[in-house]
């Protein structure tokens, strides 16, 4: 039963609820604890391993804290500089460890790098593919993590 047939079958049985031994819960306020959720750093990481630009894991923890600034707009203009939260950078580690136990990433330590297994892939392209806000915060978050890619790479060029 979908929420729209709840509601007309309630009107239809005269339903009503007694809110008189119900407690008012305030919700907390989010703060920058809400941007540090392990499944979501997981599913910046899996977006950023799955691309053909493979992340260096000593700078995957400035490289979320980069796409997190530039993707939602309370933190562009702020100065809290998330690249170089150390809160970030171990929620970063443990969503890494996280995924590599999940086997939806592999560490080639030989290599420096990260990598998205077919599993891995599979998780983010249905996030992406599903039409709701976490996909268009992920194709924002996928543009961004390009663009700093190419940036570094003009910067390298210059030099």
């Amino acid at each position: 039963m979908d929420f729209e047939s709840f509601c007309k079958e309630a009107k239809r049985l005269n339903l009503t609820l007694n809110s008189d031994d119900v407690e008012q819960v305030i919700p907390p306020r989010l703060d920058n604890e809400a941007l540090f959720h392990l499944p979501f750093i997981s599913m910046v990481i899996l977006l950023m391993t799955k691309d053909a630009r493979k992340p260096k894991i000593p700078d995957l923890g400035q490289l979320v804290g980069d796409c997190f600034e530039r993707t939602f707009t309370a933190y562009k203009s702020s100065s809290q500089h998330l690249s170089w939260s150390a809160n970030l950078r171990i929620r970063t580690v443990k969503a890494l460890s996280f995924l590599e136990l999940s086997k939806l990433i592999i560490v080639e330590n030989r290599k420096g790098k990260v990598t998205a297994t077919e599993l891995g892939k599979k998780v983010v392209n249905d996030a992406i593919e599903a039409n709701s806000d976490l996909s268009y915060n992920l194709l924002t978050m996928q543009r961004n993590y390009r663009n700093i890619c190419k940036e570094r790479q003009m910067e390298l060029e210059l030099l």
